[in-house]
């Protein structure tokens, strides 16, 4: 172990110390590593097991380590989706004496996966439209915050599930930097043509490879995070003028912002000089509108459409309750405490690393929804939850993270080498396969 290690960490874990860094990463031996899938990089990028968690550990220049570290810390601050950055660790040297690369460590983002990973065997294209549209509101949410991304890619995006849908975040914030002014127009749209190629080179490597299904149009798939970028920015910051009769329309707009998952910091609103029409535009603060309100009734901290799960079966607990005249917060807690809180407890241990929490509450109440449109009679939530456990959960494969600390290190580049991907079907079934 190097004695002279220069270690600049958010946490302190003196397990890290007992951790290789006297090799380049490429030679770290198999029982150091933890097998993850990853996407493409211009770096050697490992995973490694850390106590109870994982870390992604890149190595990179000095210089470049401690700027992306400092960023990805200030996004976070910012509430903007990023991997967490836990660590630089610099002057590291062989046994030898000579010197390394310093290395990058963020903390694996549980329950996700690369992009390319879920593009690399048997995406559907129905499947591909909805991660689109998660990297498209990843890029608006980014670009609201002032953050240039410069680097936008399917290999620097990692994915969570969202109820049904996708939540995207960043993993690579290297080329990244912060306006405080915010972005002009040319700054989001040379991300936007940034993103456009990169994602149609990278769909077109993996169709050239025989690692995408038939269907998939690189060149309509990359066009569409362009054109759901530009409706989602227009909704978010567009300036609407209507008559001053149809002063409902503010609150309409403030409701379908919240939709989005957005709130509103403040609305410039104008009248012209004879009074007839008005003129508004939002402030738009950064998405989580849902998520917070969730947060600061429960305590839950999930995913924005989760949230919105989650709270319409608050919303329909409270208007069943005979409380109705309590608090807000006094039946989110009894909800929690008689609804949410015996789902998930019901879920036997061996079976709690399908699926995040959240996410299993939301299937819970799907299967509800869907076995009593079978059955034509109104199913209770505990033999939902019964029939959930016994018939499908078992069936599905782990989420949380698929280690194998006798595995080497899992990249997906085209062809796909002898490693660990990922499958994701229009029914968002995701199923792991070793490949031989």
């Amino acid at each position: 172990m190097n004695s002279s290690l220069d270690i600049t960490a958010a946490t302190v874990e003196p397990e890290l110390l007992d951790l290789p860094w006297h090799l380049p990463l490429e030679d770290w031996p198999a029982e150091s590593i933890a097998a993850l899938p990853k996407g493409l990089s211009r770096h050697t990028v490992r995973f490694a097991h850390l106590n109870d968690h994982v870390i992604a550990i890149k190595e990179t220049l000095p210089e470049l380590a401690k700027r992306e570290y400092d960023m990805l810390r200030t996004l976070q601050k910012m509430d903007v989706p990023c991997v967490e950055p836990f660590a630089i660790i610099n002057n590291r040297t062989t046994e030898a004496g000579e010197e390394l690369l310093s290395v990058l460590i963020t903390r694996h983002l549980k329950f996700s996966l690369p992009y390319r990973a879920m593009w690399s065997q048997g995406l559907r294209p129905e499947t591909a439209k909805r991660l689109v549209d998660a990297l498209a509101l990843l890029l608006a949410r980014l670009h609201i915050a002032g953050f240039f991304w410069g680097d936008v890619s399917l290999s620097n995006t990692l994915f969570r599930r969202d109820a049904g849908s996708f939540a995207a975040y960043l993993v690579d914030a290297e080329t990244g930097q912060i306006y405080d002014g915010g972005l002009s127009n040319g700054q989001r749209e040379n991300d936007l043509e940034i993103a456009r190629v990169n994602i149609a080179g990278e769909l077109m490597d993996l169709i050239a490879s025989g690692n995408a299904q038939p269907g998939v149009d690189p060149v309509a798939t990359s066009a569409r995070i362009v054109d759901k970028y530009r409706e989602l920015w227009k909704a978010l910051t567009g300036v609407e003028v209507f008559d001053s009769s149809e002063r409902w329309r503010i609150n309409e707009r403030v409701t379908r912002l919240n939709e989005l998952g957005f709130d509103i910091e403040e609305l410039a609103i104008k009248t012209d000089a004879n009074g007839t029409s008005v003129k508004i535009q939002p402030k738009v603060v950064d998405a989580g509108h849902h998520a917070r309100r969730l947060l600061r009734l429960t305590g839950l901290d999930v995913e924005e459409n989760q949230a919105r799960r989650l709270l319409n079966d608050l919303d329909q607990y409270r208007a069943s309750s005979t409380k109705t005249h309590h608090d807000e917060e006094v039946l989110a807690h009894e909800w929690l405490s008689h609804v949410f809180e015996p789902v998930i407890l019901a879920i036997p241990r061996d079976l709690t690393g399908k699926l995040e929490p959240a996410e299993v509450f939301h299937q819970v109440l799907e299967h509800r929804w869907y076995l009593s449109e079978n059955q034509n009679r109104e199913v209770s939530l505990d033999e939902a939850v019964n029939s959930y456990v016994n018939n499908v959960l078992p069936h599905r494969r782990d989420e949380e993270a698929l280690l194998s600390p006798t595995t080497s290190d899992i990249s997906l580049p085209a062809p796909v080498p002898t490693g660990t991907i990922v499958v994701v079907d229009d029914d968002e079934e995701a199923d792991w396969r070793d490949l031989v």
